[in-house]
């Protein structure tokens, strides 16, 4: 029986020829049979892909041939086989699309200017230190507002934006400056959108800003559910959720009756198909399946 795992990374290098990156990429997934998401663009490559551990493996020791894409960090999980419906490559202006693609600089070492990147027992001491002078430390989430629904830091701040392009609109607001003088801490699943978001943070003057090393998912290896984590860690393929031990909370409310849970639904309503948290209760019937105060067109 197969042994099927998901690889999720990222790598900031300056690409002379995105285009020619991505054919690599697409002829060599397609030649080992792997399925996911791949994104090319002159500051690096960003991808989640799996298959078969075997040829997961060769992908990895190929991709990695490349000079640029050398040291990279490898996140692996367990995949089902069947964890995305096809493969997809792309070139594109951003790897992270925040909408600022002329502000973010990258050299050979990645991001130029972004935040200290913590590795997850380094968080940990910084937060003590901090408490030790009686100061907090403000974990910053660098995902959308609906991932958070099911998992996040404690006390952390989620933005209240739907797509990574928000965050501009959202720093520029000035709702964050008193944060401006605070030590902050950005993350997100597997650290590329904080790289960006703190180097944006650095360019609007926040002082102090730090960055979780390896995302949500290197921290939950490290820590499981012992740790500063609260929940279930949002995931884009068919799985839709992870946790990191049998110990995770259920953080998330079924937007019906309330009760806890971590999974995410479609409407059953076919001119709908919003994607909500429902417990199992109200999941099973296509009468409770349904946004509470009516679905959008």
């Amino acid at each position: 029986m197969a042994l099927n795992k998901i690889v999720l990374f990222y790598g900031f290098t300056p690409l002379s020829d995105p285009e020619a990156i991505k054919l690599w990429q697409r002829a060599l997934c397609e030649k080992l049979s792997l399925k996911g998401r791949i994104i090319i663009s002159k500051d690096g490559i960003n991808a989640t892909v799996g298959g078969d551990i075997r040829d997961v493996k060769q992908y990895l020791k190929t991709t990695r041939e490349y000079p640029g894409f050398k040291n990279m960090d490898i996140k692996w999980s367990d995949g089902t086989g069947d964890d995305f419906p096809r493969l997809s490559v792309k070139a594109r202006d951003e790897i992270v699309s925040f909408g600022a693609p002329g502000e973010l600089k990258v050299d050979e070492n990645g991001v130029v200017g972004g935040g200290t990147h913590l590795l997850p027992q380094e968080l940990h001491e910084l937060v003590a230190e901090k408490e030790s002078k009686g100061e907090e430390v403000v974990f910053f989430d660098g995902r959308n507002a609906f991932e958070a629904q099911i998992g996040k830091f404690k006390n952390a701040i989620v933005p209240d934006v739907e797509t990574t392009h928000d965050f501009i609109k959202e720093l520029d607001s000035g709702k964050y400056d008193d944060l401006k003088d605070k030590p902050v801490v950005t993350y997100c699943t597997g650290g590329i959108r904080c790289e960006v978001l703190s180097s944006l943070m650095v360019n609007r003057g926040f002082k102090e800003v730090y960055q979780m090393d390896g995302g949500i998912v290197r921290y939950g290896e490290t820590f499981k559910d012992k740790g500063l984590w609260e929940g279930s860690l949002y995931v884009f393929d068919k799985r839709m959720h992870m946790e990191f031990s049998e110990e995770a909370k259920e953080v998330g409310h079924c937007i019906r009756c309330n009760n806890p849970s971590n999974k995410f639904e479609n409407c059953s309503n076919p001119s709908c198909r919003n994607l909500n948290l429902y417990c199992t209760s109200c999941a099973a019937n296509p009468s409770t399946l349904q946004c509470p105060q009516g679905c959008t067109e």
